[in-house]
């Protein structure tokens, strides 16, 4: 019998919601054969079977949430392991991948054990902060901690505010390091209590998260579980909008020209097989001048390191975009945008925007973005203010291209103009950039001849 694991679904991503079987209980499979599709924090997966044989049980239905490291299928596949070994880990790969319940300690005769190693310390109950919170450690510390069979409510942090960082795991996984009891979280109560200065501001003050009403006490409701890509949103937004102080800088840009030139390269690619082509918008023109700014404003294409208080330069300009999709809002990636052609990041733009909808988009496509554009305009809406995609530290939101009546040499005439904001971290970025930047911007859309020279 094999035992498949849910594999790693990527960075970050520990979790993930069943959306669809695509086998049942025994039916003969071949490697490589489709197993189920998972929607994660950023897309949705489909897990293929790493070999072939029968189905013989299946864990999880439909809703449900499966972790990295829990085994999902039994197939047998002809080794010739005993049925009463299904659900018990006997394999190499079982053995390096624990399942993501509570960590086991084997038993090992001193034989087994060289005399060198130290061995690990003995469980201990686990250990949690006075106040029921979590202990503070990154999804990726956590993962770990499963990985190396460790409760990592009993490994002591020595990051910032008793953070748990990935050397403290390491050091207790090998024996270098004791683990936290009850009688050490009542000694230290009094340290516990009372955080280091520099951590002292980091509750709001005055804020308090309210218990909602009962609404089904005014009448009929309905009520979904906050699940995967909207999960992922929601935290993603409620970080920015806490964390960073967010400054909208807006301007408008007489894009009549460069629509103009838009619509006659779409009428002389209409019969072209690259919808880059065929299907050119607004958006990745826009993509490809910001893409080229950002080298001379750096500011733009940063992030913010707060625990060790340095600014962090990106050298390389990947552009994420919005895109909107059944499941939810995602932002596609375009790689290395300052070195492809307008074509090129309008391709792109089409084939990661398709597979999104189709939730089919793999997960490296939607990370390592350092600047990110919305574009609301083909929905409608005269202006946005959008929020930071952090950790990035700007974002340019798109409103509608609108005839107005503008006032050119003393005349009135009739001009298509697009709405622009900047949104930006003002901790990174003043106003002043932020306007000398759109400046910038809005003179290399006017104007398609300086757009393709200087991009």
């Amino acid at each position: 019998m094999f035992e498949f694991k849910l594999p790693d679904l990527g960075e970050g991503i520990h979790e993930g919601e069943l959306l669809k079987w695509y086998v049942n209980v025994g039916d003969i499979i071949e490697e490589d054969a489709s197993l189920a599709d998972v929607e994660t924090d950023k897309a949705a997966v489909t897990i293929p079977s790493p070999r072939g044989g029968k189905v013989v049980k299946l864990n999880g239905k439909v809703g449900d949430t499966l972790h990295t490291g829990e085994v999902i299928v039994v197939i047998d596949d002809g080794s010739g392991e005993s049925k009463a070994e299904v659900g018990t880990s006997s394999s190499k790969e079982a053995e390096s991948t624990p399942a993501a319940a509570e960590p086991q300690v084997a038993k090992k005769t001193a034989a087994d054990t060289p005399a060198a190693k130290p061995s690990a310390p003995a469980p201990v109950a686990s250990v949690k902060p006075a106040d029921g919170r979590p202990v503070p450690a990154a999804p990726a510390t956590r993962k770990l901690a499963r990985e190396l069979g460790v409760d990592i409510n009993q490994v002591p942090g020595t990051g910032p505010g008793g953070r748990v960082q990935p050397d403290d795991v390491k050091a207790f996984a090998s024996g270098d390091m004791q683990p936290v009891t009850q009688a050490s979280v009542e000694a230290e109560g009094s340290v516990e209590s009372t955080p280091p200065k520099e951590f002292a501001s980091s509750a709001i003050p005055f804020f308090e998260v309210e218990q909602l009403p009962e609404f089904e006490n005014e009448g009929p409701v309905e009520r979904e579980a906050l699940r995967s890509i909207r999960r992922k949103v929601a935290r993603k937004m409620t970080t920015s909008m806490i964390l960073v102080p967010h400054v909208a800088h807006m301007d408008e840009a007489d894009v009549t020209e460069l629509e103009s030139f838009r619509t006659k390269f779409r009428q002389s690619s209409a019969n072209s097989e690259d919808p880059g082509r065929s299907r050119l918008t607004l958006l990745p023109l826009v993509m490809k001048a910001v893409a080229s700014l950002l080298k001379d404003w750096p500011m733009f294409n940063a992030s913010l390191d707060p625990h060790r208080e340095e600014l962090v330069y990106k050298k390389y300009y990947n552009l994420g975009f919005a895109a909107d999709t059944p499941r939810g809002l995602i932002v596609p990636v375009v790689k290395d945008a300052d070195r492809k052609s307008i074509v090129q990041i309008s391709s792109e733009i089409f084939d990661h925007a398709m597979k999104g909808r189709d939730g089919k988009i793999d997960v490296a496509d939607l990370q390592q973005g350092t600047f990110t554009i919305t574009n609301i305009g083909p929905i409608g809406g005269t202006g946005l203010i959008p929020t930071i995609n952090y950790p990035e530290v700007a974002i340019l939101g798109m409103g509608r291209v609108q005839e107005k009546p503008v006032v050119r040499d003393g005349e009135i005439v009739i001009r298509k103009i697009l709405p622009l904001t900047l949104a930006f971290d003002h901790r990174v970025a003043d106003g002043a950039q932020a306007a000398r930047f759109v400046t910038e911007l809005i003179r290399r859309l006017e104007d398609p001849n300086i757009l393709l020279m200087e991009s």
